[in-house]
């Protein structure tokens, strides 16, 4: 299985942080976001990884290289100027990540999830990681019953920024911009969408204040 990580977007809130570094280059705890990432998947078996890229995406090229210190092989998918968000930013990386299921991580997350453990089933087109709430998301995006993500406005659970995806997931879709929500509600519908709760680390590395909070607790369990 090949892995995307998502890597291309502006990071607005991490601002000024970001006007002069990438979200995925920030660092934590000596490492930028995105290495904890790429270090990940290589202790998974998973060495093919497509990385996007827009803003301040020359960075990232002179930063990661083509991945081998990392122990992962990176190809990299060139948005330009203007990022194609999450939707249209894997659609536009699918003839690098080929025919079958792979893996899309959000670049902007630290988390301890097991990339190496997750499946995609066999009647789905995307398998999500769920996660309990956190204090700054607490109505959640999505209900979890048996295996299945379903709509529901009570008992939500947060897209983690980890799944499984299918190049089927996607069928219909153009080159443009365009949101993964919408798709996923599309799923959701077509009983195609499974998912997994996850209880253990994670952080949207979303403000200054969670990167810094991070930072000194991981340092804090090194």
């Amino acid at each position: 299985m090949k892995a995307m990580v998502l890597a291309a977007g502006r990071g607005e809130r991490m601002r000024p942080l970001t006007d002069t570094l990438p979200k995925p280059l920030l660092v934590v705890a000596g490492q930028p976001l995105i290495a904890w990432h790429l270090a990940a998947l290589a202790r998974a078996g998973i060495t093919e990884v497509v990385i996007n890229l827009s803003w301040l995406g020359a960075q990232l090229r002179a930063a990661l290289g083509d991945g081998a210190r990392y122990g992962v092989r990176i190809s990299w998918s060139d948005e330009g100027p203007v990022p194609f968000e999450t939707g249209g930013g894997i659609f536009h990386a699918l003839p690098l990540l080929g025919p079958g299921p792979f893996l899309v991580v959000n670049g902007d997350i630290w988390t301890d999830i097991d990339f190496g453990r997750l499946r995609l089933e066999d009647d789905a087109h995307a398998h999500l990681v769920l996660i309990p709430n956190p204090a700054h998301h607490p109505r959640g995006d999505f209900g979890l019953e048996d295996g299945w993500v379903v709509s529901r406005d009570h008992d939500r659970l947060t897209y983690s920024g980890v799944g499984v995806y299918r190049p089927e997931f996607f069928a219909g879709c153009t080159a443009a911009r365009f949101p993964l929500l919408p798709l996923l509600n599309r799923a959701i519908g077509a009983q195609r969408l499974r998912g997994e709760l996850h209880r253990g680390d994670w952080c949207d590395v979303g403000t200054p204040e969670r990167l810094a909070s991070l930072d000194a607790r991981v340092r804090a369990v090194q």
